[in-house]
């Protein structure tokens, strides 16, 4: 059991850009210890996440997150080598410009999103009972509002393909949806989930196709506030947890109702289904 002398120590999935990166940026200024499950490496010119790789307070795991393999040799790495973990951020995600399928042969954003994002928590369960704080983040989105037709059976290999607001907005509803259903049945173990939807930011990159409409990408680059933002939301989310029902989604840090919240309990049996069928056996 972890002692309240011992540093806090966070994972952050998707850490290296973005929000992921200033989250990461956040809680190494605070004192913080990170574990970070990231595909590229940290850029160097940060004397921050420098300082803080050389001193040990900043530890990387690489993987392909939607390759189960990949991420496998990940996780067992992070077992291994990590004794506890305060928080964990399910952050990583992002937009694709096109219907596309994982190496397990599900619709792209939803296995990153939804799956991988229920995986990394049952690996890491553990971990969290040993932690003090043991909270769980997932990154979800206000675009989950804009659904307007909902079917879990579609969410494995959709029809059709919209940008945002079509696989995308399904599948951080998705998250959402088995993170109210999950929730309450954590509670023997202290353990708390929130979905936390970081608002507007502005995290076009130059080296990245994203799968955001023109109009969005306008809107980014000329009124949306950098990832800071984000950042602060899914941090005080963490950070004031106590205060909010376990299982809630959270909209400007405040509890928000989820449309089609009578899917909650098939999507949680699907993206169980998986990890137990598939990655745990």
């Amino acid at each position: 059991m972890k002692t309240a002398e011992e540093p806090r120590v966070a994972l952050v999935t998707g850490a290296t850009n973005g929000i992921g990166y200033e989250l990461t940026r956040k809680l190494l200024a605070d004192d913080w210890e990170v574990a970070a499950l990231i595909r590229s490496e940290f850029r160097r010119d940060d004397p921050l996440v420098r300082d803080s790789l050389a001193r040990g307070r900043l530890r990387t795991y690489r993987a392909e997150l939607t390759d189960f393999q990949s991420l496998r040799n990940a996780l067992e790495r992070i077992k291994t080598e990590e004794r506890s973990l305060d928080t964990l951020f399910n952050n990583a995600g992002g937009s694709f410009p096109k219907l596309d399928y994982s190496k397990q042969g599900r619709e792209l954003h939803f296995e990153l999103h939804a799956v991988v994002s229920y995986i990394i928590f049952m690996e890491l369960k553990e971990l969290l009972r040993n932690g003090t704080m043991r909270t769980v983040i997932n990154t979800s989105s206000s675009a989950l509002k804009m659904v307007r037709r909902f079917n879990p059976d579609k969410l494995e290999r959709p029809d059709t393909f919209k940008k945002l607001l079509g696989p995308y907005a399904t599948s951080k509803l998705a998250l959402s949806l088995w993170t109210s259903e999950l929730a309450p049945s954590l509670s023997a173990d202290g353990i708390r989930m929130l979905s936390v939807d970081p608002g507007g930011n502005n995290t076009i990159r130059k080296d990245k196709n994203s799968g955001l409409p023109l109009i969005a990408k306008m809107m980014m680059k000329l009124v949306f506030p950098p990832p800071t933002h984000g950042a602060s939301l899914l941090y005080q989310a963490a950070a004031e947890a106590n205060r909010t029902p376990s299982g809630s989604f959270l909209l400007k840090n405040r509890p928000y109702e989820l449309p089609f919240a009578q899917h909650g309990r098939k999507v949680l049996e699907l993206v169980r289904t998986i990890y137990e069928k598939e990655y745990a056996a």
